[in-house]
C-alpha cells in the first residue's frame, strides 16, 4: 500500500551551482507503505526534485537531514 508524503527543505543551500530553497516543496507517493519517503535512496524524492523543478538532488549533495516530511495519508 503506498504512501504520501510533502517534503519541505530546511534550508537555503548553494551546492555545485545548485541552489535549494524552503519554498521547493514536493508531494511524493512512495511505492511500499513506509515511515520515511528516504527509505530506497531517495529514488521517488529525487525524480520528484528533477521533474517538478529541475533541480539536480544527486549534484547537490543533498541528505535526508536537508529536509522535513510529513506523511498526509
Amino acid at each position: 500500500m503506498p504512501r504520501v508524503f510533502l517534503i519541505t527543505p530546511t534550508r537555503i543551500k548553494h551546492t555545485n551551482g545548485t541552489i535549494l530553497t524552503p519554498e521547493m516543496t514536493v508531494t511524493v507517493t512512495t511505492k511500499m507503505h513506509v515511515s520515511t519517503p528516504f527509505y530506497n535512496g531517495a529514488a521517488e524524492v529525487i525524480e520528484a526534485y528533477m521533474r517538478i523543478y529541475g533541480f539536480d538532488y544527486k549534484k547537490a549533495c543533498c541528505h535526508q537531514n536537508d529536509f522535513t516530511f510529513k506523511a498526509l495519508g
